[in-house]
C-alpha cells in the first residue's frame, strides 16, 4: 500500500503536500506549528485536518506493520501462497487482514483440533469437496474407525469431520467479510428490559427497543452500552438467521448436488450457530461502539474548542461564587489579572436572616474593591444563589454597574483538590479555591481551563465510557489548538499554560516560571533561548506563540515567527512603512499598499509564500490581538427567572452549554437549561446540530413545552408563524 497515495485520495489533498506533512511529522514537528507556520509545504491545510491526517498515518502504519507481522507468520509455516500474499498485501483494514489470518493462527485446544488428532481431516476435506463421485457420508466414515485414535463409530467419525468442516468455513475470510456486511446492512439491534419487573429509569425507553444496525445513532449505541453495564439492558444484535445461511451455503455448496451436500449444509449450520454468530455479534457491537465513540469523542472535541475559545472578560475585578448548601457559598474577589484580593463563606440557603447577612457581606466587599461582574458556578444551589445575587445587584442600585453570569462549573473541584491548585493557593481552603477558579473562568477561561483535564470538563456525552487514551489524545489536541491559536504571554501565564505550548512540555514550562521568577520579565523572545533545557528545536517551535509585550522589538508581541521578522521588516519597507507606524497602529493603507506592489512581487521580494505574507500582514495590523475578541461575548445578566415563569412562545436570549448528536442544551437564564432537539435547530434538514450551533453561541429561542414536576423545558430555533 502506498500511504501518501492512500491519505491524498482520502483527505482530497495533493501527495506533494501530504508527503510534506507526514515528513514534518516525523521530523519532530507539532501539528499548531506546522499549520502556522509551514503552510506553503502543506498547501494551507488546518490544524484539524492535519491532526486527521497524523491519526490515519499512524493507523496505516500499524496496518503495514501488522501485515507484515502476518505474512512472516504464514511463511514460517510453510503456507504462504501468492494469491493469499496478494489478498493480505490488498487488505485495507486491520479486520481484514485478521480474517485472512484467522485460518493460521495458533488457537486454543478446539473440537476441531481434537478430530484432526484423531485422523479425521482428510475425511472432512474428501466430503466438503463435494466431487460428482464422492461416496456417501455413512460409506466414507467407514474407513476412518480406529479404535485407538478414539473413533468407534460412523457417527463418531462424521461428527469429527463436520466439526473440522465447521471451523473451516468459520475461518474463510470471504464467508467472514461477507456475514459481516450483511449483517451492518440488514441486522438489527435490540434490547430489552434485564429483569421482568423493571422500575422506572432513565433506560425505559429501551425496554422493548429495536433499530437497524446501518441506521442506529451514536448516541443510542453508547445508551444501550451503559444500560448493559449497570445490569438494567439486555442487548443484542439480531441477524435473519435463514437469509444468513443462504449466504453461506451460495459460497460453500457445490451444484449439482452430491452424497455430501445435506452434510456440508449441516456443518455450515453448526458454523454460523456454534462459531460465526456469536463472534459476528461481538464484531458488529464492537464496529458500532469504535463509531460511536469516535463520534462522541470527535463532539466532544468540536464542543471544547468553543468552550476555551469564548472571549475573556478582561480587565474588571470579579467575584467568584461557589455555591453551597451545607457548606455554604463560598467567595472570592479577585483582580483584574486573577489575583486574589478577599475571601469569604456565606450561607444565603440557611434561612432568611443569613441571606441578608450573606448580602450585606457581599455588598461590602463590591464596594470595598469595585467589583463589576460576579461568576456563579451552576452546580448544587446555584438557583438560589442566582436569587440572591438578583437581590444584591437590586439594593446596591442601577448606578453600581454590577452584573452576573452563571458559569460552567465542571471540574472546578477537581482543580481545586489537586497539587496544581494546593501549589498556587498553599493558604486557602479547598473550597475556595474552586470560588477563584469560577471567577478566573470568567475573566479568561482558556487559562484557566487549561489547568484541568479536558474529560472533566461537561461539554460532551458518554465521555466516561469513551477509550481514555483516545479520549485523551483528540481533547488535548483541541486544548494545544486553541492556546497555540491565541498566543501566550510569557511573562504572565501559568506554567500549565506554558506546557500546552507547541515544542514545550511540563518541565520545560516550570522552567520558564522559574526563571521569570529569579531574572525577572522576558524582555525579548531571544532571551526565551536560556531557559534550562530549552534548545534551538523546541524554541522553533515555540518562538512564534509565545507574546513577550516588555520587548523593544514590536514583533515579539505577535504571531510572526523570528524567522521571519526579516520579511516583516522588508515588507514594511516596500509599502513605506517602519516599525513605529506598527506600534501606533498606522497600517491601515498596509493591503492598499501592498496590492499597489503587488502581492506575488513582493512575497518574492521577501522570500516567503503568499499564506505567510497574508499572515505576516494581518499580525502587522493588529499586533497583540486575540482572535476570541471578535466571538460574541457573553450574556451578563442582573435579573433571573425561574421555570414556573415560562410560557409557551415566550422569546428568550440563550447561551448554548452543550451540543450533543440530539440537540443542543441553552442556558436561558433559569436554573435548569433548555432542550432544542435536532428537529427544532433549523427550518431546513439538518444532520447534526454542530452544523447550526456551538458552545457558547449567544441563540435566540422560543419556549414549547415546560413540564415543571420533571424540571424538563423544550425549546424551539424556529421562529412562530
Amino acid at each position: 500500500m502506498d500511504i501518501i497515495k492512500t491519505l491524498a485520495r482520502e483527505l482530497d489533498k495533493k501527495e506533494e503536500h501530504v508527503s510534506n506533512v507526514v515528513t514534518l511529522l516525523d521530523e519532530g514537528n507539532t501539528v499548531p506549528f506546522i499549520a502556522r507556520y509551514r503552510k506553503e509545504m502543506h498547501g494551507t491545510m488546518d490544524d484539524q485536518t492535519i491532526r486527521t491526517l497524523a491519526d490515519r498515518l499512524q493507523y496505516l502504519r500499524n496496518l503495514e506493520a501488522r501485515k507484515a507481522e502476518v505474512l512472516s507468520s504464514i511463511e514460517a509455516q510453510g503456507k504462504l501462497t501468492e494469491e493469499l500474499k496478494a489478498r493480505i498485501e490488498k487488505a485495507e483494514t486491520l479486520a481484514a487482514v485478521e480474517d485472512e489470518y484467522r485460518p493460521y493462527k495458533q488457537k486454543r485446544r478446539t473440537r476441531a483440533t481434537i478430530a484432526r488428532e484423531k485422523g479425521l481431516e482428510p475425511l472432512a476435506l474428501l466430503l466438503f469437496a463435494q466431487e460428482k463421485d464422492c461416496p456417501a457420508p455413512e460409506e466414507a466414515a467407514k474407513e476412518y474407525i480406529d479404535e485407538e485414535k478414539g473413533v468407534s463409530t460412523v457417527e463418531e467419525a462424521l461428527a469429527g469431520a463436520s466439526d473440522i468442516v465447521a471451523e473451516n468455513i468459520s475461518d474463510d475470510a470471504a464467508v467472514r467479510g461477507a456475514l459481516r456486511d450483511y449483517a451492518m446492512k440488514c441486522g438489527d439491534v435490540c434490547s430489552e428490559a434485564a429483569k421482568k419487573e423493571q422500575e422506572d429509569t432513565v433506560y425505559r425507553n429501551y425496554y422493548k427497543f429495536t433499530c437497524a444496525v446501518k441506521t442506529i445513532p451514536s448516541h443510542r449505541v453508547l445508551a444501550l452500552n451503559r444500560g448493559e453495564k449497570e445490569s438494567i439492558l439486555k442487548v443484542w444484535v439480531d441477524v435473519p438467521r435463514d437469509n444468513a445461511l443462504e449466504l453461506i451455503f451460495r459460497r460453500v455448496v457445490k451444484k449439482p448436488a452430491c452424497a455430501a451436500t445435506a452434510f456440508v449444509k449441516a456443518a455450515a449450520e453448526d458454523a454460523y450457530d456454534r462459531l460465526i454468530e456469536p463472534s459476528l455479534e461481538r464484531e458488529v457491537r464492537a464496529a458500532l461502539t469504535e463509531t460511536a465513540s469516535e463520534g462522541a469523542i470527535g463532539q466532544f472535541a468540536l464542543n471544547l474548542r468553543p468552550l476555551l475559545m469564548q472571549p475573556p472578560v478582561k480587565g474588571f475585578v470579579t467575584m467568584g461564587l461557589d455555591p453551597g448548601y451545607r457548606m455554604g457559598c463560598k467567595v472570592a474577589v479577585v483582580d483584574g489579572t486573577g489575583k486574589v484580593l478577599d475571601t469569604a463563606v456565606v450561607y444565603p440557603t440557611h434561612g432568611e436572616r443569613q441571606k441578608a447577612d450573606a448580602i450585606r457581606t457581599l455588598s461590602a466587599l463590591i464596594k470595598k474593591h469595585q467589583v463589576k461582574h460576579i461568576a456563579i458556578g451552576n452546580g448544587t444551589a446555584s438557583r438560589e444563589t442566582e436569587q440572591m445575587t438578583v437581590e444584591l445587584i437590586a439594593s446596591l442600585g442601577k448606578g453600581a454597574g454590577v452584573s452576573y453570569v452563571i458559569v460552567n462549573e465542571a471540574g472546578a473541584s477537581v482543580y481545586s483538590a489537586s497539587k496544581l491548585a494546593a501549589a498556587e493557593f498553599p493558604d486557602y481552603d479547598v473550597n475556595l479555591r474552586s470560588a477563584v477558579s469560577i471567577a478566573r473562568r470568567l475573566q479568561d477561561p482558556l487559562a484557566e481551563l487549561v489547568k484541568i483535564d479536558p474529560k472533566s470538563i461537561g461539554v460532551g456525552q458518554y465521555q466516561h465510557d469513551m477509550p481514555e487514551k483516545r479520549l485523551s489524545e483528540a481533547l488535548d489536541g483541541v486544548v494545544e489548538d486553541c492556546v497555540n491559536a491565541v498566543g501566550v504571554d510569557v511573562n504572565t501565564a501559568s506554567a500549565p499554560l506554558l506546557a500546552r505550548v507547541s515544542g514545550l512540555n511540563a518541565g520545560v514550562a516550570a522552567n520558564v516560571v522559574k526563571y521569570r521568577e529569579e531574572n525577572g520579565k522576558f524582555t525579548s523572545r531571544k532571551q526565551i533561548l536560556k531557559v534550562p533545557k530549552l534548545g534551538a528545536k523546541a524554541f522553533e517551535q515555540c518562538a512564534g506563540f509565545l507574546r513577550v509585550p516588555e520587548s523593544e522589538e514590536v514583533l515579539d508581541n505577535t504571531a510572526v515567527h523570528p524567522e521571519s521578522y526579516a520579511a516583516a521588516q522588508k515588507l514594511l519597507s516596500l509599502c513605506g512603512y517602519t516599525e513605529e507606524d506598527v506600534r501606533r497602529g498606522n497600517l491601515g493603507h498596509l493591503m492598499e499598499r501592498l496590492h499597489g506592489y503587488g502581492e506575488e512581487r513582493a512575497a518574492q521580494a521577501c522570500g516567503v509564500g503568499l499564506p505567510t505574507l497574508f499572515d505576516v500582514c494581518a499580525e502587522l495590523k493588529q499586533p497583540g490581538r486575540d482572535p476570541r475578541d471578535e466571538l460574541p461575548a457573553p450574556v451578563l445578566r442582573t435579573d433571573v427567572m425561574e421555570i414556573k415563569d415560562l410560557k409557551p412562545g415566550m422569546e428568550l436570549k440563550g447561551t448554548v452549554r452543550n451540543v450533543i448528536d440530539f440537540g443542543a442544551f441553552v442556558d436561558i437564564g433559569v436554573h435548569q437549561d433548555g432542550l432544542v432537539h435536532i428537529s427544532e435547530i433549523s427550518d431546513r434538514f439538518v444532520r447534526h446540530p454542530s452544523e447550526v450551533v456551538s458552545v457558547g453561541d449567544v441563540v435566540t429561542v422560543w419556549v414549547k413545552e415546560v413540564d415543571e414536576r420533571k424540571g424538563r423545558i423544550s425549546l424551539t430555533m424556529k421562529r412562530p408563524r
